[in-house]
């Protein structure tokens, strides 16, 4: 079993009247609610929604 690198990542601000865009990427991460933290993989798929919604999120690498 390999272990894959994982970010950390806390919604701190709201979804409301933001591009749908936006929002479906914060749903797309997993984050349902403010103050929220998910681990998710460290894919480019994941980096490419984090990097677009990144004024939305703290950010954590972990391993």
């Amino acid at each position: 079993m390999t272990l894959q690198a994982t970010i950390r990542v806390k919604l701190i601000r709201s979804t409301i009247g933001r591009l749908a865009s936006h929002k479906a990427c914060v749903r797309g991460l997993g984050l349902l609610r403010m103050n929220h933290v998910v681990d998710v993989i460290d894919t480019p798929e994941n980096r490419g929604m984090i990097n677009k919604v990144n004024y939305l999120l703290e950010i954590q690498e972990s391993k």
